[in-house]
């Protein structure tokens, strides 16, 4: 019987995995094989290559543990929510991340039109200025997700592709790299679809590394929100006042600007906006308080592009904020 050199290799290596932890490779499921084997076709690769680093990997239980919703899910809390990226532990790094990286900031806000605060902010959400980028197997993790959690295998399984490309197009071993355990990578946190799409090599070394180049972070973080459609020296928020309870069509209408500040004044929700500016009703709800209510601009809606949530995108404007005040002093 003939085997190639590439069989031979999964064979022994899915054996060793196997022994190690009694737990199947990834390369003994068939649906594995099928993606292996599509990617030769599709995108060049080897498939047996493929399946002997899949070998190396097996389902990985914390994975799929922190992806899944709580069973009892608490309600929203922007006053929970708020102090873990609104304390001084990170507005003083974000100060010296801002110091420390000032002329690749300023370089950052004349190419893309976004304030150096923005990107500090969302990298000190992100990553605390680089401290904490996962330590999970990017590999295992997007494995994990595309062939065992059903819900968004689709998604996962376009992310692990693309993370294959990436470690190719960089000359990256898969098995190496590390980051959280939704398969983002690196001090900005991008999905590997978003750092082929957006990731920029802001040090000129010829390479985009964001695991280990904060200049090429600062400057991808700036690219992407740039490509997002972010609106140079534009408004991001302002806060709203509301006679009573807020008609439920204006929260209901999105994240993105749709309504007439004017319109808004004439259904009792008053700001110091442009009344011909467009915006969406922003509601940061806590429990037993009273909601704040704030008017998002374009630019709170492009924040909202790097991580969907209206607490994260409010946070990154509110830590950028105290940043900002604090490097002006």
């Amino acid at each position: 019987m003939k085997h190639t050199f590439g069989a031979l290799l999964l064979a022994g290596l899915t054996g060793l995995a196997s022994a190690a932890n009694n737990t199947p490779s990834f390369a003994d499921q068939a649906a594995v094989v099928d993606f292996a084997r599509e990617l030769e076709q599709r995108q060049g690769f080897n498939a047996d290559e493929l399946l002997a680093q899949f070998a190396q990997v097996s389902p990985n239980s914390k994975v799929l543990q922190l992806i899944k919703p709580p069973s009892s899910p608490q309600q929203r809390s922007w006053e929970r929510y708020r102090p873990r990226f609104l304390n001084d532990r990170r507005i003083d790094g974000g100060v010296r991340f801002w110091q420390e990286n000032q002329a690749k900031l300023a370089r950052a806000r004349a190419l893309y039109g976004v304030p150096e605060e923005i990107i500090v902010a969302i990298i000190g959400v992100e990553t605390e200025y680089g401290r904490n980028t996962g330590g999970f197997r990017v590999l295992e993790a997007l494995a994990t997700l595309a062939f065992n959690y059903p819900p968004r295998a689709e998604f996962f399984r376009t992310e692990l592709e693309q993370f294959l490309l990436l470690a190719r197009e960089n000359n990256l071993d898969p098995l190496a790299v590390k980051g959280s355990f939704a398969g983002a990578i690196g001090i900005p946190q991008f999905m590997p679809g978003s750092q082929r799409r957006y990731a920029v090599d802001f040090d000129g070394d010829q390479r985009v590394d964001l695991g280990n180049s904060v200049d090429d972070a600062i400057g991808s973080v700036g690219r992407f929100l740039e490509q997002h459609g972010w609106q140079t020296g534009q408004p991001i928020t302002v806060p709203a006042r509301i006679n009573g309870e807020p008609e439920r069509g204006l929260i209901e209408a999105g994240i993105r600007p749709s309504l007439k500040v004017a319109e808004l004044r004439d259904k009792n929700v008053f700001s110091d906006a442009d009344p011909l500016a467009s915006v969406a009703l922003v509601d940061l709800v806590s429990p037993g308080q009273a909601t704040e209510y704030w008017l998002g601009y374009e630019n709170f809606y492009v924040i909202t592009r790097y991580n969907r949530s209206s607490f994260y995108a409010m946070s990154v404007f509110q830590l950028g904020e105290e940043i900002r005040k604090r490097m002006q002093r």
